[in-house]
């Protein structure tokens, strides 16, 4: 097995950092460098497994579906809604615009 830092440099990491918008200090990429190269060695560990009688997942657990059904039930009048709204229009909420203000 290769060593933790053989595996990625301190320009990768520093390449990595920049194309995530990441502002790491030069003091602190070596230390970083150090750490992704551990987790990195961890996939070799993975990949080291005998996994061919496993069967590909999704999901640790089965998905339920918790959702109750969907019952039509009364709504509230939408007169009486539109009464109590502080502005109305055109039987809508009548709300002040917040795009293409320039502040």
């Amino acid at each position: 097995m290769s060593s933790p830092t053989s595996s990625i440099s301190a320009a990768d990491v520093a390449k990595v950092a920049n194309l995530a918008r990441l502002d790491i200090d030069e003091a602190h990429i070596e230390g970083f460098t150090a750490q992704l190269a551990k987790v990195m060695n961890h996939f070799h560990d993975i990949d080291a497994l005998d996994l061919s009688g496993v069967e590909p997942m999704t999901q640790p657990y089965p998905l339920v579906n918790v959702m109750r059904d969907d019952v039509e039930l009364p709504t509230l009048d939408t007169d009486e809604v539109l009464a109590a709204a502080p502005a109305a229009e055109e039987r809508r909420f009548r709300v002040p615009p917040i795009i293409g203000l320039d502040g």
